[in-house]
């Protein structure tokens, strides 16, 4: 009797264990294809997800100088400066990241400039930006400090550079941002009893300082920038067609639409003695025809006029603004 107890528990024991088996079982199989299901929907939300473009600003970086003593010995080239040169790439390269500019090299400008003069082409168009940065290297110093005790030995090279920016509004002139930015980078190295790596004069700190420095700005150069409407100019109105600048690596494409602005009235600020543009006034819209150009300095756009008009002698008198969203 007793063994026949033992192997009915027994029976028992294996027959409640699958149960539970197949229920873990199942439940894993669940769960396993319920990850499936988000595995596969994640991908597919994100490619479904696009992000509105805005149109790009065209900005060119006029001047970047070194008003500091640092790297002026005798042979000193103030139009070869190594450190403005500097400034320029890195603010450059900061500002491409973006993505919501197109960058004018106005320094590469001047020299076909000239060449274009020498040779005696009269119908050369400029570079229109609709944004000038002028910066300039402020501060800049450098300086090692070191700490000795008994067992050990700390050294440590800082560098420091103040960078100053100004962005001007082509259109108008006037200085619509202005400020300073600061930057330190530093190394050091620690060796105790002679043993420890030595740090050597580290002459990347420079390039370090000055990013720091310009990266305090950029952002704010950005939504100064984006802020403000996009504009583009009249370049003809005649019986073959409107044309205006801008085109394809802005971001405009066919269909788009734009309202036409008629300058506002120029008045003289008496304390300043600055000219100022009052307001304009929307005076029609126009739509994107056709967009032709290669590279952002040729490009344009033909347009039509969709309501109002403007007078084609009077040309200059108007611009296109970009719509409120």
């Amino acid at each position: 009797m007793k063994n026949l107890k033992y192997i009915s528990f027994f029976l028992l024991f294996l027959f409640l264990g699958s149960e539970v088996f197949a229920q873990k079982r199942t439940r894993t199989k669940r769960t396993s294809h319920r990850n499936q299901n988000i595995v596969q929907t994640i991908p597919e939300n994100k490619v479904v997800k696009k992000e509105n473009q805005s149109l790009k600003r065209k900005v060119a970086i006029a001047r970047f100088s070194n008003e500091t003593q640092y790297g002026k010995g005798l042979f000193y080239d103030k139009e070869n400066d190594p450190m403005g040169k500097q400034a320029v790439d890195i603010l450059s390269t900061k500002l491409a990241a973006s993505g919501k500019f197109i960058l004018l090299e106005r320094s590469d400008f001047d020299l076909i400039e000239n060449e274009m003069n020498i040779a005696g082409v009269d119908n050369f168009q400029k570079i229109g930006a609709d944004y000038l940065i002028i910066g300039s290297i402020t501060e800049f110093g450098r300086r090692n400090l070191g700490e000795a005790k008994v067992f050990n030995r700390t050294k440590t090279q800082t560098v420091e550079a103040g960078v100053s920016i100004r962005l001007v509004d082509v259109s108008t002139g006037q200085i619509i941002y202005s400020e300073e930015g600061k930057g330190l980078a530093e190394v050091s190295n620690r060796t105790t009893m002679g043993l420890g790596q030595r740090t050597d004069y580290d002459s990347t700190l420079s390039d370090k300082a000055i990013s720091v420095a310009i990266s305090q700005l950029v952002e704010n150069i950005i939504n100064n920038c984006m802020n403000r409407p996009w504009k583009a100019y009249f370049l003809s109105y005649d019986d073959d067609g409107i044309i205006i600048s801008g085109g394809k690596s802005q971001g405009l494409k066919v269909g788009d639409s734009f309202d036409i602005v008629k300058k506002g009235k120029k008045v003289k600020n008496p304390q300043t003695g600055m000219t100022i543009e009052l307001p304009g006034k929307v005076v029609g819209e126009v739509q994107v025809d056709f967009t032709g150009g290669d590279v952002p300095e040729n490009e344009f756009s033909m347009v039509s006029v969709s309501s109002g008009g403007i007078n084609p002698d009077e040309l200059n008198n108007y611009y296109i603004k970009e719509q409120e969203k």
